[in-house]
């Protein structure tokens, strides 16, 4: 076998596999780093405070979803996901999708607070119940560092009709595979912007992190709506956000410059979710 096609064939396994992975808000990776970015934020006693409710995991019976460390906290709701028969009620727990074509209204869009910005908000109240038992109050810990990430992916937030951009199919560059908007802003235009530049795990200053956790809830997920129209969307389609959307056999084409503009758009998501996760932390458990 030449070198190139063992290329060829590397390459194309490659595209197998991350076709095959489900739709879930910033992937793996960039859960995991908005946890990190939080970790490094928060004070040392509640730094302390976290790893002992995490030391607690047993308690929520979820081996195949382990739940040991913050990191394993922000994924662990996209695990148990797999879990149908416990946990399929909380679906709607990730995203809100407000037709970003009509006015902002979390409430029209948020049945019975089956949606994330409620879901951000309830946990956190979960959490800073001390009389709470330690079960639920590690299951809030879980659900508050996931849906605090969530809650700003652009695509979780604004929609078409089109269930966050999971039916319009996208490429990154020159790679086609089955990808789909949604998941190309939670993977792989997720992973090149956290990855380029400065690294984003940092202890910030106190005045960077006023100038970041400022406001509530419906003003973040306002927020990552506003994003969604004014910049996802119309990059996808080249055109006005409202404007005529992709047909079934059309494909949202994302060129190098589109995907190097959307970059800082990425990382600012990315560093609000981590520390406005370490603000909810802190006031929660300080």
């Amino acid at each position: 076998m030449t070198r190139l096609i063992r290329l060829v064939l590397v390459a194309a396994l490659a595209v197998t596999a991350f076709a095959a992975r489900p739709a879930l808000a910033w992937g793996d990776y960039g859960h995991r780093v908005i946890a990190q970015i939080a970790e490094a934020n928060v004070s040392p006693r509640v730094r302390t405070r976290i790893r002992a409710l995490l030391a607690q995991e047993k308690q929520l019976a979820t081996p195949e979803c382990p739940l040991r460390t913050i990191e394993d906290a922000s994924v662990w709701a996209d695990c148990i996901r797999r879990d149908d028969l416990r946990w399929g009620y909380s679906a709607p727990w990730h995203y809100v999708n407000i037709d970003i074509c009509k006015p902002f209204d979390i409430k029209a869009n948020c049945p019975n607070g089956s949606c994330v910005p409620a879901q951000v908000a309830r946990n956190e109240a979960l959490l800073a119940d001390r009389k709470l038992p330690t079960h639920a109050r590690l299951e809030a810990l879980a659900w508050l560092v996931h849906t605090m990430g969530d809650m700003h992916q652009p695509m979780h937030a604004g929609d078409r009709g089109d269930l966050g951009g999971n039916r319009v199919s996208a490429s990154y560059g020159i790679v086609e595979g089955r990808m789909n908007l949604h998941r190309l802003w939670d993977g792989p235009i997720a992973e090149r912007a956290i990855t380029q530049g400065l690294p984003l795990v940092r202890a910030y200053s106190p005045e960077e992190r006023a100038a970041v956790t400022a406001g509530a809830v419906e003003d973040w997920a306002r927020e990552a709506w506003e994003l969604s129209r004014n910049v996802a969307y119309p990059t996808a389609q080249h055109g006005p956000a409202c404007g005529p959307a992709l047909g079934k056999d059309e494909r949202a084409r994302h060129s190098d410059a589109d995907i190097e503009a959307l970059i800082p758009v990425v990382r600012t998501q990315v560093l609000r979710a981590g520390l406005r996760l370490a603000a909810a932390l802190e006031r929660a458990l300080g």
